[in-house]
């Protein structure tokens, strides 16, 4: 299964315009559109589009698209050059767009190549222990991530005291067996996950943008989301996500801004029970 399956991207009779189902499976607990997996539909339409690979791709996010919805992402190219394409992603529900993708594709052949980003130095996913989620039982993107806890804090440990900024997560996509820039797209949205955890507090956010830079695709079991929060300022938050195969190839470079948000009353005396308990 490919990052396009995994998503349930359908084509149509138009080569420019694809259509992705809102269905739980790829929206958040609160039941809207979950951030990676637009930007990967978007990211998956642009290369069926262009049959190029995505060289970077950035998403504007303006809206939420909720179950049942339809959305149709209608890909434009306004340059088509001989190694290199420049072409956007605009989706929307009927009149009401969602996101728009801007994103370069292609690719050169070039003698030279290095990697100088160093891959931190953390356990296994064997050796880590799960990551918990605020909703464990509904039908979100979540249920179809595993995801183990490689750097960072349990929710139950959150007390106020600030993080470095790093936090660290396993992450595979069982169901998807291709690594891809759509693949990768939905593992690099993750920065909202570092600010609860460098603020040591229930918090987290809504995206702003996400843009992904791919570096070099390999296939892996596991993806390290190595997470950086640089600043959280004037209620919005912004950090990176460097995205890791086992073997420590850089696979990607995710980036992001987003709206801080607390957990809701509910969800925090939830956690406050349940630290009281442990």
């Amino acid at each position: 299964m490919d990052a396009r399956e995994f998503l349930g991207l359908e084509a149509t009779h138009n080569p420019h315009r694809w259509v992705l189902p809102i269905e739980p499976r790829v929206c958040t607990g609160h039941s809207f559109l979950f951030g990676g997996c637009g930007l990967g539909a978007a990211i998956a339409a642009l290369e069926g589009t262009t049959g190029r690979p995505v060289v970077w791709a950035a998403a504007q996010y303006l809206s939420y698209a909720h179950p049942p919805e339809k959305m149709d992402i209608d890909v434009y190219i306004p340059v088509n050059g001989k190694h290199t394409t420049q072409a956007r992603a605009v989706a929307h529900v009927a009149d009401r767009e969602i996101l728009t993708v801007n994103a370069a594709l292609g690719r050169r052949e070039l003698a030279v190549e290095g990697q100088w980003e160093p891959m931190p130095d953390v356990l296994s996913p064997e050796e880590c222990g799960p990551r918990r989620f605020r909703h464990p039982n509904d039908d979100s993107i979540m249920q179809r991530l595993d995801m183990r806890l490689a750097l960072g804090r349990d929710f139950t440990e959150f007390d106020g005291t600030q993080g470095t900024g790093r936090s660290a997560l396993w992450a595979r996509l069982p169901e998807t067996l291709d690594m891809s820039a759509g693949a990768l797209a939905i593992l690099g949205d993750y920065v909202p996950f570092g600010v609860g955890q460098s603020l040591g507090r229930m918090a987290g956010g809504n995206s702003l943008d996400n843009t992904l830079r791919v570096s070099r695709l390999v296939e892996t079991e596991w993806v390290l989301l190595d997470i950086q929060v640089h600043a959280i300022q004037h209620g919005f938050g912004h950090g990176l996500v460097h995205l890791w195969a086992e073997d420590g190839t850089l696979l990607g470079i995710a980036s992001q801004s987003c709206i801080v948000r607390y957990w809701s009353d509910e969800q925090q005396a939830e956690l406050m029970k349940e630290r009281g308990a442990s």
